[in-house]
């Protein structure tokens, strides 16, 4: 456990290190900010948090840098203080965000724009599972005699859609025969009860062929958005940290980014935590090792089984002040969709 004093020493030379990306002296600290002690002092308390594994001097005649260690027990104490003081001030994003956006998709995509130009960091907002979702309404919209649109809203207010094309011409009424009957079945059901086969006469009634394509087409619209449940953005903001400055050092972090089970691990560590309180995994403590040199700050939204998750990936030198509040908020944007 750090003294007042060391950890006011670690936080100086975090809050510098991050504003610069350059190794931390003791001269600067001693210059910038007011710790209340002198040179001398400041000189003996890096010393021991050097021997203590909180910083690193990378070459000798330089200054330090923080460790993950070192950023461990600096995010830790930030989490124990409060950090809702100043989120009003983000009130505005979140009002304009639910106004601008009528639609959940649309939501997500704004909210991740939202996060990246709050903390010029990744954002990936993961969108609730449809398998869980019920679903509110299903049409079938013709297009033409050989063409029809499947339109699918949830409860949560998703809304996904499908064209499907007939091999022989299909009437109107034929094709409002077969949307009252599968809106009789789908309507209050979620996908995983429907793939369950549960609702009575379900199984004769799919031996007509147009019901029958009806259905694969629902099935398919549903799977291919359940596949599809991450919006990413913000790879240019990274790309302009000095950490990322050759693209080829992104690269691996990008590439584990686009595994499910990756996003699967995140979602699952921000489960865990308490409401309102965002995980946070600092470079080593990542499962993946393409993520060693990234932070990755996440919260869950959402209730039950169908929730989503909120997640800002950035260097380990990322602003975790700025990032957890900005990741708490857009948490509580999306908390009612």
């Amino acid at each position: 456990m750090l003294s007042d004093r060391r950890q006011r020493v670690l936080a100086a030379l975090i809050e510098e290190y991050v504003a610069r990306a350059l190794p931390v002296g003791s001269r600067t600290l001693t210059e910038r900010y007011q710790l209340g002690v002198s040179p001398a002092t400041v000189r003996n308390e890096l010393s021991v948090l050097e021997d203590g594994g909180y910083i690193a001097q990378p070459h000798t005649s330089a200054g330090r840098i923080p460790t993950d260690h070192g950023y461990r027990a600096f995010v830790d104490n930030l989490l124990q203080t409060d950090l809702a003081g100043d989120d009003d001030r983000y009130s505005p994003v979140v009002d304009q965000l639910r106004r601008s956006a009528s639609e959940l998709d649309a939501l997500l995509e704004q909210t991740s724009s939202a996060l990246t130009r709050l903390t010029d960091c990744l954002s990936i907002v993961i969108a609730p599972s449809v398998l869980n979702l019920h679903i509110k309404q299903l049409s079938l919209i013709s297009l033409s005699s050989m063409r029809a649109l499947v339109v699918l809203v949830t409860e949560d207010g998703q809304v996904f859609n499908r064209q499907m094309e007939f091999a022989e011409e299909v009437s109107g009424d034929d094709l409002a025969h077969v949307q009252h009957f599968l809106s009789d079945v789908f309507t209050g059901k979620s996908l995983q009860e429907i793939e369950d086969g549960l609702g009575q006469g379900m199984v004769e009634a799919f031996r007509d062929p147009l019901v029958r394509m009806a259905l694969d087409e629902v099935l398919s619209c549903l799977q291919e958005s359940e596949q599809s449940r991450a919006h990413r953005l913000g790879v240019s903001s990274l790309l302009s940290q000095p950490e990322f400055s050759q693209s080829q050092a992104l690269l691996p972090v990008m590439q584990v980014l686009e595994d499910d089970t990756v996003l699967l691990q995140i979602m699952d560590e921000a489960s865990r935590q308490a409401a309102g309180v965002p995980s946070v995994r600092i470079g080593s403590e990542n499962d993946a090792a393409a993520l060693s040199g990234v932070s990755v700050v996440a919260s869950r939204y959402g209730r039950g089984e169908s929730a989503g998750v909120v997640a800002v990936v950035g260097p380990t030198r990322m602003d975790y002040s700025k990032v957890i509040r900005a990741v708490r908020i857009a948490s509580s944007a999306l908390e009612d969709v």
